[in-house]
């Protein structure tokens, strides 16, 4: 008897054990050589290198989530670490050492405005050589730290030298030629001042290596969040010492002493409480809570009701102090984005029309808006308070936004793979989406966008389905953008017209440009989908030739068009919307309009001709046209309109239609 043939099955059960243990990429990559050097077929050893190299992409995301998780726990840990120090000095070295720690660099350093002397100075450094860098003093204005503190902006070079955006000197560029430093990222510490008003740079923190970098949007992030633990611990840290002065100065009157202790055991109490909370919104996070957890502590906290909305106003959650939930409605995008931009600028939360409004960002990026429905005012400690929480809810939705991206990415993939050749294998194409959470038998709604604005609408795609709760996966295709929403799963459930009306709004909304949209289905199963993007793309060029850019619509909704273009050819119903009323009438009334409508098109218009094609008189012709008139409308002999019923006639007489 022969030797059974190799199978692929126990080398596919391996990558699953290796991807599992974490194994080296180099392992991973042995599978295929194993499978090739066993003699498994062509078509298996195939499956075993794509499974090989989906391996090798998913143990990168996991490596990357990963270290994104780790990046954050040192994060929190840092807040925990600023939160207990009470001495400025430690205070400072801590968030300089950390900062260095959390993003990876050769240095960083913190820089300080010396009032009295209207300039600014190294204040602290950790990492750095030179001692002419350590004792650097800088003019307002100048350098990249210069351009941080004026513009109360993130900036990063990816070499300083060459940078022509900031203002140059020479004391700058020897220290920094001296320290070695090429790559450097700066953000802004802010504080706003005591009364809410306009916010207040207080200093500028940095982080540098000594090689060409560039530091990614994630990082920038990073960096931000820290710098917004750092701003609250350092004016902690300031208003402590304001009060040992007080303390000091007031030793020698009893009566004053004892009303400066009772502020102090206020103040105290006060700080103790914040810290609480944060240490309590920080436990959530590493908890694996999400923002409603978030949005319960913070009402109980503050004692008023809580909600929390996407740019675009829709709540993603609301609580009341008890942490029950209730149904908030959708807030006006523009009062909301307004607010929230007077929020960024002055770096706090604001107070307008009775609720206090606090942005949640990350970097620039408005990632959500907190509001505190309570018309009092907030004392500083419940003020800090429900700042803190606006930190603590963007670095939850930021790592969302990572895990979101990640598992996109892959998932992507395959709708790549299933658009571009769904004949090859649609058995594995659907096993691959089942073991990636999509089922691809199951109805899917399929929308294709387009948009000037092409490098911004991949990442719209994903903010669009991740922020609207919508079970769905985008991936670029040919240029386009290629959304499959699920039909069956909970969310926003709507036709193929209503979907793609909606997703061209917020598409359009996010890219802040006109997206266009075309919608089908719904459809399940590779063929079936790869058939409705065919369908979806020739809608999509249909929409470009009628001028509805910055619209959505389905094939359906473009009358005879939609016949032409539609895979399904609805003939029946397109014949039925164009001639319906003429139909009825003339087999309720046994009259011809119909085929007098059909005479005179044939006739070119002309009444003549169209009596003797009839066998009438020209004035029963008139009156037959003006009957038609009343039923179809006064546009009936439009070019656009005319058009259209002719291509019904025509249809309806293929069809074998009477025509009275």
């Amino acid at each position: 008897m022969s030797e059974p043939r190799p199978s692929a099955a126990p080398l596919l059960a391996r990558l699953l054990d290796l991807l599992a243990d974490d194994a080296p990429a180099e392992e991973l990559g042995a599978v295929t050589s194993e499978a090739r050097a066993a003699g498994v077929p062509a078509g298996e050893l195939a499956e075993v290198e794509r499974a090989a190299a989906t391996a090798l992409r998913i143990r990168g995301a996991l490596r990357q989530h990963r270290r994104r998780e780790l990046q954050l726990t040192a994060l929190f840990d840092t807040a925990g670490d600023l939160a207990a120090s009470r001495d400025l000095d430690d205070v400072l070295k801590a968030i300089v050492r950390r900062a260095r720690m959390l993003l990876g660099t050769d240095t960083a350093y913190l820089t300080l405005p010396d009032e009295e002397a209207g300039d600014t100075y190294m204040r602290v450094t950790d990492g750095s050589v030179s001692v002419l860098f350590q004792r650097l003093r800088l003019e307002l204005g100048e350098g990249l730290g210069g351009l941080v503190a004026q513009t109360a902006s993130p900036y990063a070079t990816p070499d300083y030298r060459t940078d022509e955006r900031f203002h140059h000197t020479r004391n700058i560029n020897a220290g920094v030629l001296d320290e070695g430093l090429v790559a450097i990222l700066g953000v802004p510490l802010l504080l706003g001042s005591s009364r809410g008003g306009a916010g207040k740079v207080i200093g500028v923190l940095f982080a540098a290596d000594r090689a060409a970098r560039v530091f990614s949007p994630d990082e920038v992030a990073l960096l931000c969040s820290l710098a917004a633990h750092a701003a609250i611990a350092i004016d902690t840290a300031r208003a402590l010492d304001d009060t040992r002065t007080a303390l000091a100065g007031l030793a020698g009157a009893n009566a004053e002493l004892a009303e400066a202790n009772a502020a102090v055991r206020a103040h105290s109490a006060a700080m103790q409480r914040a810290e609480e909370a944060h240490d309590r919104l920080t436990d959530l996070v590493l908890r694996g809570g999400d923002v409603k957890d978030v949005a319960v502590s913070v009402a109980g906290l503050l004692d008023s009701p809580l909600t929390i909305h996407d740019p675009g106003g829709r709540p993603l959650a609301a609580v009341r102090p008890d942490g029950s939930a209730f149904a908030a409605d959708s807030m006006d995008a523009g009062w909301l984005v307004g607010t929230a931009e007077e929020s960024r600028q002055g770096a706090r939360a604001v107070r307008r029309d009775g609720r206090w409004i606090c942005a949640v960002l990350a970097g620039q990026e408005l990632l959500a808006s907190l509001v505190l429905h309570r018309p009092d005012r907030l004392d500083d400690s419940d003020r800090r308070l429900f700042e803190r929480a606006a930190v603590v809810t963007g670095l939850l939705l930021l790592l969302r936004r990572t895990v979101a991206e990640t598992e996109n990415r892959i998932r992507g993939e395959l709708i790549s793979d299933l658009l571009g050749d769904p004949e090859r294998d649609p058995a594995g194409l659907a096993e691959r989406g089942r073991r990636l959470g999509i089922d691809l038998d199951r109805p899917h709604l399929l929308l294709v966008a387009e948009a000037a604005a092409r490098e911004k609408l991949g990442g719209a795609a994903l903010r669009y389905l991740f922020g609207g709760d919508i079970h769905g996966v985008s991936a670029e295709h040919a240029g386009t953008v290629v959304l499959l929403i699920d039909c069956g799963a909970p969310g926003p459930a709507s036709s193929a017209g209503d979907a793609a009306r909606a997703a061209a709004a917020q598409l359009g909304h996010l890219v802040q440009a006109p997206v266009t949209v075309a919608g089908t289905g719904p459809a399940r199963g590779a063929r079936e989908l790869a058939a409705a993007y065919t369908e979806a793309a020739r809608c999509l060029r249909a929409m470009r030739v009628l001028g509805r850019e910055g619209e959505g619509a389905c094939v359906d909704e473009l009358g005879f068009l939609g016949v032409v273009l539609g895979n399904a050819k609805d003939v029946d119903g397109f014949v039925t919307a164009a001639l319906g009323p003429l139909l009825r009438y003339d087999e309720r009334r046994g009259t011809h309009l119909v085929r007098t409508l059909r005479a005179y098109f044939g006739a070119g218009g002309s009444l003549i001709r169209a009596k003797d094609e009839l066998h009438v008189h020209v004035n029963t012709v008139v009156q037959r046209l003006d009957r038609i008139q009343v039923l179809l409308g006064r546009d009936w002999n439009e070019p656009d309109r005319a058009l259209e019923l002719q291509l019904a006639l025509r249809l309806h007489l293929l069809a074998g239609g009477r025509e009275g």
